[in-house]
Parts: C-alpha cells; sequence; structure tokens
C-alpha cells in the first residue's frame, strides 16, 4: 500500500513547500551577518536585535555565542582586519613596508563602512589585530627603535589610520541619511560649498584662506591620507637610531 507522498495534488491546489532549515547558529555566523549589516546600513544599526531579525531567531538565543553588542563589535572589527595582508618583515625596508602596511590597513577598513569606529572605542586584542600589532613592532624594533618608542609609534599609527579611515565613513553615513546615490556627488558638493563659503570671508580679516581655497580643496582624501603618513614617516626615521641596538635588547630581553 502506497503513502499520501505518492499521490500528487490536484493541479488547483498549492504544493506543499518543503521546510527551509535554519543554518546552525554559530559566532562565525552572527560575526558574518553582523558585518553585513554594518557594511550595508553603518554602525549605529548594528544590534543583537538586528542580527537575530536577519537570522530569524530571538536576541536571546545569540548570547550563548556572543556576550553583547560590544564583544560583537570586536568580533567584527577582528574579522576585518583579517583582510589585511603583510609581506615578509624585511628590516633594512622598514620605511617601504610601513607604508604598505598603512596603505593596506586603510583600504581595508575604508571598505567596511564605519567600522573604524571601533578601533577608537578600546584597544583591538583579537588574533588579527595581535598579528598586526606583531608584525608592526618586530618591523620598528628590528630596525633599531627602542621597544618603548616601538610602542609609541604602533599606537600614533594606528590611530591615524582609523581616524581617516572613521572620517571617510562619515560621508558615507551622510549620503545615506540623505538618499544620496553616489558618494563621490555628494562630497564634491559639500566641498563645493564650503569654497563658496571660504571665498566670501572677508579678505581684510581672513587673507589667507579667502585667498588660497583652490590651493585648499585641490587634494582628495587618498592625496590628503599619504601627506599625514609621509610627515609620520619622516618623523618616525628622524627618530630612528643610527645603529640597530643590540638583539636582545631591541627584544626587549
Amino acid at each position: 500500500m502506497g503513502s499520501d507522498t505518492d499521490v500528487p495534488p490536484p493541479p488547483w491546489r498549492t504544493p506543499p513547500r518543503k521546510a527551509q532549515r535554519r543554518p546552525q547558529l554559530s559566532q562565525d555566523l552572527i560575526v558574518e551577518t553582523g558585518l553585513a549589516i554594518l557594511d550595508a546600513e553603518g554602525l549605529d544599526a548594528l544590534s543583537m536585535r538586528r542580527v537575530a531579525q536577519v537570522l530569524g531567531t530571538g536576541p536571546a538565543s545569540l548570547y550563548a555565542h556572543v556576550s553583547g553588542k560590544d564583544e560583537l563589535l570586536e568580533l567584527i572589527y577582528d574579522q576585518v582586519l583579517g583582510e589585511v595582508r603583510l609581506p615578509a618583515p624585511d628590516p633594512a625596508r622598514w620605511q617601504e613596508q610601513l607604508r604598505a602596511y598603512a596603505e593596506e590597513m586603510h583600504r581595508v577598513l575604508a571598505g567596511h563602512a564605519d567600522v573604524a569606529r571601533a578601533a577608537l572605542a578600546g584597544i583591538p586584542t583579537g588574533p588579527n589585530a595581535v598579528r598586526l600589532a606583531e608584525y608592526v613592532l618586530g618591523l620598528l624594533i628590528e630596525a633599531g627603535m627602542p621597544p618603548r618608542e616601538a610602542s609609541l609609534a604602533l599606537d600614533r599609527l594606528t590611530l591615524y589610520i582609523s581616524g581617516d579611515a572613521f572620517e571617510g565613513s562619515l560621508h558615507y553615513a551622510r549620503m545615506r541619511a540623505a538618499d544620496q546615490p553616489a558618494v563621490e556627488t555628494y562630497f564634491h558638493r559639500y566641498v563645493d560649498q564650503v569654497a563658496t563659503y571660504f571665498r566670501s570671508l572677508p579678505p581684510e580679516r581672513f587673507p589667507y584662506i579667502s585667498g588660497n581655497v583652490d590651493a585648499m580643496i585641490a587634494d582628495g582624501g587618498e592625496a590628503r591620507f599619504r601627506y599625514g603618513l609621509d610627515l609620520l614617516l619622516a618623523g618616525l626615521a628622524a627618530r630612528m637610531p643610527r645603529a640597530p641596538a643590540d638583539h636582545r635588547e631591541r627584544g626587549g630581553r
């Protein structure tokens, strides 16, 4: 005797659909979902409730894998840092490699909405953050910089990269709020408005601003980032000892 499944439904009836199995909840899935929300909607839209809504579950079920939004943001930030590619360190080329590292990290952070804001709220300690810190510290110490100064250099360089990437993300946030389809169009319009205002300033009181507007707006975001990076690297080079210190001292041992 056959089962009911052997009998096709009449053509005027809606055929039953197979139940779709939800993906198994895990920390990795929660982090991936949170990053997708952050990229599409910005950091302010990220919440445990929003992640649970996308995953089709209740917020309480997430807490078995992530303690809360702060930890979720730390995990998301560290996952993003995993995209940063590092060459084999060569202390003899420390300036070139440090420049390449800074540009690569800036590229990665700028590609993920305002995730750079997470770096400004605390000290990143995830496995990828530690990997990057070890790379920069090792590069500077092996090039001859004392460990304490190398630590300060790492801190200031990270702050500069993160702050610049976060500033750029603010333009995307304003674009979303204004429902603008193209960030470049929005940004150029904003710069034009500022330039018009600067030109309207009384020249007898603000001669250097009103008389140099074209120079002030000539460079875009990438050029400005590289200029600041040039200043940082030049400053580090000026403070680098002429001859490498003893290896035991450089390694902090």
